[in-house]
């Protein structure tokens, strides 16, 4: 029989709250782009084994899903990781900041990508 939730009692974790577990006190957070890249790392060191091991459905789906959302938006990890810790807000002040989105992309384009970013970045916040 669960017992009811008393009114000092806290819940372990609830991120709407920004309780976390302990583990997560001193961890830092990632960027799509950076979780693309561990994961990418840990699928070729699986490979890579004599007694190949197969990878969980759910490590699957997550480089699947960081590797969609790189290729969608048409940027290198590298670009992509500059602009959302950058946080350029135009199109021209993101190619300053950042040479090879020169003559990559339009600046309309570009400046959806960057507005894009910033609303999802918005939702994290």
């Amino acid at each position: 029989m669960a017992t009811p939730n008393l009114p000092n009692e806290q819940a372990d974790e609830d991120a709407s709250e920004l309780l976390f577990p302990k583990e997560f006190e001193n961890a830092d957070t990632l960027l799509i782009s950076e979780v693309q890249m561990l994961l990418e790392h840990r699928k070729q060191k699986n490979e890579s084994k004599e007694e190949e091991q197969e990878l969980s459905d759910v490590f699957m789906k997550t480089l699947h899903y960081t590797s969609r959302l790189l290729i969608q938006q048409k940027l290198h990890k590298f670009e992509f990781a500059a602009i959302a810790n950058l946080c350029p807000e135009t199109a021209d002040e993101a190619k300053a900041l950042i040479p090879s989105l020169e003559g990559r992309f339009e600046d309309e384009e570009l400046q959806q990508i960057l507005d894009d970013i910033q609303t999802k970045r918005s939702f994290q916040y």
